[in-house]
């Protein structure tokens, strides 16, 4: 897919005036402009920082023992949807090396309140440490979950990745934003569906959706919050099987975060100021006792810890527990690696760092990197 994605991204002018920016600013210097976007939307509503709006709701958010370690290996990845908040694509060359997923390796050995690891990307399958990781982790005891695009399951040198799930007994949650090839074509690119539907009918036919756990994941395909998630999976479950004969085991709704690629294009849209009012209007109280954050810790490819993985690519640091949006994320010095703790436990008692976009989060049914959270 990979001469596919690199075409459709030079035939896309917002990939190449990103590009540009990016080249002209700096990933830093745009992250805080985005920030600043959306301060600005959140001030025109007269809504004031996240932190305040739940102490007006007496609600806190407080960490509980981290039971996942989400590693994010690497942003190469062989698609380059319009709505990634990782902003991966072929183009990104970052990924986790050997020495930094040793050490990811020893925290879990040092952190028995850990019991999965959640692996994701970009296309995480195809970091090189990537099958060294998943075996390291199962040979501890622990469920492994592999955040899979599917369309990777096809690519050259991946012919026997399902066997290799398979026969670790990892959990695959899978991306697939619709069951219409319209659909999935306009948010992940062309071609995208019909390789999606073969990669779920490959996992399908090595026992995954049967007595292997396989997860779908819906996102909306604009600016609107997810349906119910129990209806939308009865919705998914019956077109798949009747249209492909593909089985699932359950099925995760999750909110668009308001951060790059789909922050952007709301801002280009003169929408990002009505799509955090609609954040704000559906906040939901109930939605914060399972807010991933409280019980996830995230590391990013170069060893970096994090609340969540919105904060990873925001470089909001964990301990950051700033919301200044006129300074950089990193400025309270907050921030740790997996070479700076010994164990996971040691992050206890750190605040959790709040902004802006946690609005997503908790609006509607909630949102988290296992579906809805209400």
């Amino acid at each position: 897919l990979v001469p596919e994605t690199l075409k459709g991204m030079d035939e896309d002018d917002v990939f190449q005036e990103t590009a540009e920016q990016l080249r002209k600013h700096g990933q830093k210097r745009l992250t805080l402009a985005e920030r600043k976007k959306r301060r600005r939307a959140l001030d025109g509503l007269g809504v004031p920082s996240f932190r305040a709006f739940l102490a007006q709701h007496g609600v806190a958010v407080d960490r509980k023992p981290a039971s996942i370690l989400q590693l994010n290996i690497g942003l190469y990845c062989n698609q380059a949807c319009n709505h990634c908040h990782v902003e991966s694509s072929p183009r990104r060359t970052e990924a986790m090396s050997l020495a930094t997923a040793d050490r990811c390796l020893h925290l879990l050995d040092a952190s028995p309140s850990v019991t999965t690891v959640d692996i994701t990307g970009g296309a995480p399958e195809l970091n090189p440490h990537f099958r060294y990781l998943v075996a390291a982790a199962r040979a501890r005891g622990l469920e492994v979950i592999d955040r899979c695009n599917l369309t990777v399951l096809l690519e050259p040198g991946q012919e026997d990745l399902v066997g290799f799930l398979s026969s670790h007994g990892v959990r695959v949650v899978a991306s697939l934003p619709c069951y219409t090839q319209d659909n999935v074509n306009s948010q992940r690119g062309r071609g995208v569906f019909q390789r999606s539907i073969e990669g779920l009918q490959r996992l399908n036919a090595a026992g995954y959706g049967k007595e292997l756990p396989l997860d779908l994941v819906y996102n909306p395909g604009g600016a609107f919050l997810p349906p119910a998630q129990a209806q939308l999976e009865e919705d998914y479950r019956r077109r798949l099987m009747e249209e492909f004969g593909i089985t699932f085991t359950s099925l995760f709704t999750l909110t668009n975060m308001p951060i790059k690629r789909f922050a952007d294009d709301l801002y280009r849209r003169g929408q990002l100021q009505e799509y955090m009012q609609l954040l704000v209007d559906n906040f939901n109280p109930a939605a914060c006792e399972g807010l991933m954050c409280r019980d996830t810790v995230s590391v990013g490819w170069d060893g970096k810890i994090y609340d969540c993985d919105f904060n990873q690519q925001l470089a909001l640091d964990i301990g950051a527990g700033l919301e200044d949006a006129s300074s950089p994320s990193t400025s309270s010095g907050g921030g740790r690696s997996v070479f700076d703790v010994d164990s996971l436990d040691e992050l206890q008692s750190v605040g959790i760092a709040l902004d802006t976009h946690c609005f997503g989060c908790t609006a509607g049914s909630g949102s988290s990197c296992q579906g809805a959270t209400v």
